[in-house]
């Protein structure tokens, strides 16, 4: 039967190219406040052609996005010198030089289509949506934020900080429409073709598996998972034509129910096929509560971003991840649970002081009454064996540095110069008739023209052990991030279970502190321990203000009421009889945190409404004398940690204890050490003749964790 052409209609003079008009029905948006979380999914490219085929992917995306901040650089001070055009019509003047989101869009576009070799690579879709990543960026420098706050000027990242390669979000009005990387199969699947040959028979389903006692080995996956293949056959579609026949449409991997993968289409120019990247999902029964909350409901799921990470053990120095979106709340165990009610019926209100070497935390019963409960007091500080084990990583990190100069400088001996020493001992050999001796590895300054480096350090040559170190090195310090957030973690929930979730802290800007104190900050890591403690507070049901210090003056205050001045190196509160007060005598951060508990805002989300309630707080001071004077009596007196090369600082603390974690103990009359303050003023005058030793603090941490030392008073 022969097809006649289907007639195009006709188009007016002049009216050109037609193309298809808006969508009528209504698009699917996700609302403001939904829940959503993000699950990693370990992804295997042994396989050297696999491999392969992710690094170019890799590296074509990161030409793509160096491309566009080079673009969006140049329309910014294009922008910006435009003083007139934009004084006069900005948005017009912006919408002209095509900076806007939709024009960085077509400018991937345009470097897609004039690259032959990305389009074996890349996507449309890939390069849209690493152009809107890149607007954001341009868009915090154009537009300030609440404060007035405008980011810098955009820059052109390196190739080591691309780690990550964003995704397309899924249709879920469409179905099968899923472009650029796509999550198939399902975790029954998962289970019936990778189970433990010792695995029960009658264990069939997810919810099974997760019903195991832990210890118990549910998956027993090859160390070299296969890649699976695309299916292939007809599939019934549950239709008829005009015969009673039953139709069918050509499989797909939407309609693959075997083990999870992660697949991608490659690039329209490509001839390889599709880029299918198995996921090897953990094999102990105790982790099966976990992904059956996120794998079970493959409707949930949303968006999934490819992710990779420096790993000097993994085959070409990267391991892969899938980073999936979920539209579901994030997982919460049971004790975690249980842990949040418990909590959020305790009926507390608590303030919070964070300082650079600790974190108090004082709470009352919301009530006022002391038959409701006493006054609680927690002091979060490093303990001496964590302040050991962190000099001691801290001396690895550092060998490691100059591990990687001196592998530089010997690659590249001639961008350096040689030493002062290095140059005596060649005047000394010249001197004597001596032939000068080879320098291997120039121990002086960068070789510099007008006060830049002669040749970039980009272009230097690199060996295959400098490469291995530097990804160790890269290793250990995400090791390091990654202990650190799990620390504030678990900190965080130890405080709310014990204060509740109704807390009030100062509005301080944390970046003062690191200005000030990085190192002590780094190791302490007040910022992650607040935004921990607000984001436990939010999840337990309450919340964790902020107040501001120009409103209360916390530090400057008793209880009593009256203003106690204090400078920043006074860290024992007095309120001295002698001069009309109370006679409270204290460590400085729990007497602020014990004030700012009752700290009360006119509006929630502006601290500059917080005002001290100096009424509730002297009721509180008369009621709970005892027990309050006795907990903000403790620790007054500061301890000296050692540091520099002595031996006290290389001994090891007889307290430490192989593997330990974490630590709760009561320092009754003795305090943890505090960093050495600037004097306020800063003295006048010649300064001191500098000591040998350097007298930095330092503040250690351990290898695999950091410890916590507690000092609790209450319940």
């Amino acid at each position: 039967m022969k097809m006649l052409p289907r007639q195009q209609p006709a188009s007016a003079p002049g009216e050109g190219r037609r193309f298809r008009g808006p969508n009528k029905a209504e698009p699917w948006r996700r609302e403001k406040d939904a829940a959503a979380s993000v699950i990693r999914l370990p992804l295997v490219a042994d396989d050297p052609g696999t491999r392969r085929r992710v690094e170019l992917l890799f590296g074509a995306m990161w030409q793509v996005k160096r491309a566009l901040q080079r673009d969006a650089r140049a329309v910014v001070d294009a922008y910006w010198a435009g003083d007139v055009r934009r004084e006069r019509d900005a948005k017009a003047w912006r919408a002209e030089l095509g900076l806007s989101r939709t024009g960085l869009e077509h400018r991937a576009y345009a470097h897609v289509g004039r690259s032959r070799w990305l389009g074996d690579h890349v996507s449309k879709a890939l390069a849209m949506h690493q152009a809107d990543e890149v607007w954001i960026g341009v868009a915090r420098h154009l537009h300030p934020d609440a404060s007035g706050r405008r980011a810098g000027r955009p820059r052109t990242g390196s190739w080591w900080e691309y780690t990550r390669i964003p995704g397309r979000a899924r249709s879920h009005t469409v179905e099968r429409k899923w472009e650029t990387f796509r999550l198939h199969g399902t975790l029954t699947g998962h289970l019936n073709a990778f189970r433990h040959p010792a695995l029960p028979g009658h264990i069939t389903t997810p919810a099974q598996a997760a019903a195991l006692p832990p210890g118990t080995s549910v998956l027993a996956q090859p160390r070299n998972l296969p890649a699976l293949s695309r299916p292939t056959g007809c599939i019934p579609t549950g239709a008829v034509d005009d015969r009673e026949r039953a139709r069918t449409r050509v499989a797909s991997w939407f309609d693959h129910t075997g083990p999870l993968s992660v697949v991608f289409a490659s690039g329209p120019n490509s001839g390889d096929g599709d880029l299918v990247l198995p996921v090897r999902l953990p094999q102990g029964a105790g982790r099966w509560s976990y992904l059956a909350h996120y794998l079970s409901d493959p409707a949930g799921w949303h968006k999934v971003d490819l992710v990779r990470r420096r790993d000097a053990t993994a085959p070409g120095g990267w391991t892969y991840e899938a980073h999936l979106m979920v539209l579901t709340p994030g997982y919460a165990s049971p004790a975690t649970r249980a842990r949040r009610i418990q909590a959020a019926a305790l009926g507390r209100v608590g303030g919070v002081d964070g300082n650079v070497s600790n974190l108090a935390v004082v709470s009352f019963p919301a009530s006022g009454d002391p038959d409701h409960g006493p006054v609680g007091v927690d002091t979060i500080t490093l303990t001496e064996a964590e302040q050991h084990a962190l000099m001691v990583r801290r001396r690895k990190a550092k060998g490691r540095q100059r591990a990687l100069d001196r592998s530089r400088r010997s690659a590249n001996p001639a961008q350096y110069r040689p030493s002062r020493r290095q140059q005596q001992r060649d005047e000394r050999r010249h001197t004597a008739g001596l032939p000068p001796r080879t320098t291997a590895t120039p121990a002086g300054p960068r070789r510099t023209t007008t006060g830049k480096p002669t040749q970039p350090y980009c272009r230097d040559q690199l060996s295959n052990s400098y490469r291995t170190l530097r990804a160790r090195h890269a290793m250990a310090a995400a090791r390091e991030a990654e202990a650190k957030h799990h620390r504030a973690k678990k900190t965080a929930a130890a405080l709310v279970a014990v204060h509740g979730p109704n807390l009030t802290i100062e509005d301080c800007d944390i970046r003062t502190g690191f200005r000030l104190w990085g190192r002590a900050c780094s190791a302490t890591t007040p910022g992650r321990l607040i935004t921990a403690l607000a984001a436990e507070c939010t999840a337990t049901g309450g919340r964790l203000l902020r107040a501001s210090t120009f409103t209360t003056a916390l530090s400057q205050h008793c209880l009593c009421g009256r203003r106690v001045p204090k400078s920043l190196r006074d860290r024992v509160h007095h309120c001295d009889p002698a001069g009309g007060g109370c006679g409270l005598r204290g460590d400085r951060d729990p007497v602020s945190a014990a004030l700012a508990a009752f700290t009360t805002l006119a509006n929630p989300h502006d601290p500059a409404t917080a005002r001290l309630d100096h009424a509730r707080a002297r009721a509180a001071q008369i009621l709970f004398t005892p027990g309050l004077q006795e907990a903000l009596s403790e620790s007054t007196a500061p301890k000296s940690a050692p540091s520099g090369r002595t031996r006290a600082a290389a001994r090891t603390p007889e307290t430490s204890i192989p593997g330990q974690r974490a630590s709760a103990r009561r320092n009754a009359g003795s305090a943890p050490w505090q960093p050495r303050m600037r004097p306020d003023p800063r003295p006048s005058g010649p300064r001191p003749t500098p000591e040998r030793h350097d007298r930095t603090p330092h503040y250690p941490e351990r290898h695999h964790g950091y410890g916590i030392a507690l000092r609790r008073h209450g319940p």
